[in-house]
């Protein structure tokens, strides 16, 4: 849908919604139709690159060692979690459910992910915090700064699910990109494309909604 209508969308959202002497996160509510969420394959479970980012610093975490270690952190990495480490919160629960609350995603070398999956699958998997492999010919630092720009759109058996697309404090024009971004890739996964698409909203935090489609 055309680029300009969702600016104007989002500027009169920032508009009627009053500031809050927070950061607020602004997010699209996804309304799907026409899909049997029974079925796995009518799911949604994408990633998508915001041209604009998130707004905010994203929190990752590292389970790496040696060289591939120190490049996590120079590469803005908020936690490397060395083999060691890996043992300590496999035997501290308490502490893994803490790290996995402070991090917004995880990424780890293939010779810690069967020891990840064994012991701390019970605490990452229902949060959806799974780590992402990092494959043998890929960069960390290359991973990271991506995956800082990325959001998954997931709705699992649900015909409604809603995605971070911003912060309020962006210019509107890069929020409504962000959004257009969401929405074109929707309309090129579903079945059916834009007619399995009910409705989308856009909102802040605590603020009203306005519809974008």
């Amino acid at each position: 849908m055309a680029e300009q209508i969702i600016l104007e969308v989002v500027k009169k959202l920032l508009e009627i919604s009053p500031k809050r002497n927070f950061s607020e996160s602004v997010d699209l509510a996804i309304n799907l139709k026409y899909l049997d969420m029974n079925q796995p394959k009518n799911r949604v479970d994408e990633e998508v690159i915001l041209p604009h980012g998130l707004g905010k610093e994203l929190k990752i975490g590292v389970f790496a060692k040696g060289d591939v270690g120190l490049k996590a952190k120079a590469a803005g990495a908020a936690y490397v979690i060395s083999e060691d480490e890996l043992e300590e919160l496999a035997a501290d629960k308490n502490r893994a459910r803490t790290l996995a609350n402070e991090c917004d995603l995880f990424i780890a070398e293939t010779q810690f992910m069967p020891t990840i999956g064994k012991n701390l699958g019970i605490v990452f998997g229902p949060r959806g915090k799974m780590p992402i492999p990092l494959l043998p010919n890929k960069d960390v630092g290359e991973l990271i700064q991506s995956k800082k720009n990325a959001v998954k759109l997931r709705s699992k058996d649900r015909l409604t699910f809603h995605v971070a697309v911003g912060m309020r404090d962006m210019n509107p024009e890069d929020l409504a990109e962000n959004i257009e971004t969401v929405v074109a890739r929707l309309e090129r996964i579903l079945d059916k494309g834009k007619h399995n698409l009910r409705s989308v909203y856009v909102t802040t935090t605590m603020g009203k909604s306005e519809k974008v489609m």
